[in-house]
């Protein structure tokens, strides 16, 4: 499938579809926000810290009231990492990630977001820990 950067304009078109109430969770880090602007932190905790990132969509699917969407994402630390333990600076490092999101969905808005990744694998790749390699 197709490789994507991030589109400013369409993150802020992105933010409508998303419910004042929804449930906004990050599964690695356990940290769970609320509403567009949970959304809106999330993608540009990735965005700020990985200015050239891209993804490549592997797998989607969708019901009435749920959709999957499975992606690789890649990009270069050259930005710094806003983490909840404290800011990260550049790393210089290249990443390479599977995501699994999921939506779901009620009158039309999306009321529950959750992505799934590799958070020990993205730190090992950024060099912030040890690879058990």
């Amino acid at each position: 499938m197709n490789n994507h950067q991030l589109d400013p304009a369409w993150l802020d078109k992105s933010l409508t579809f998303f419910a004042e109430d929804c449930e906004v969770i990050d599964i690695p880090s356990g940290m769970t926000s609320r509403g567009p602007d949970g959304y809106k932190q999330l993608i540009l905790f990735f965005e700020e810290g990985f200015p050239d990132s891209g993804i490549e969509i592997t797998n989607l699917f969708a019901t009435e009231d749920q959709a999957v969407v499975e992606f690789i994402g890649r990009g270069t630390n050259t930005g710094p990492l806003h983490m909840p333990t404290g800011d990260v600076p550049p790393t210089g490092r290249a990443v390479e990630m599977r995501f699994c999101d999921v939506y779901r969905v009620r009158n039309g808005k999306i009321v529950n977001y959750r992505s799934y990744y590799d958070g020990l694998g993205f730190l090992q790749q950024l060099g912030l820990i040890p690879s058990q390699e």
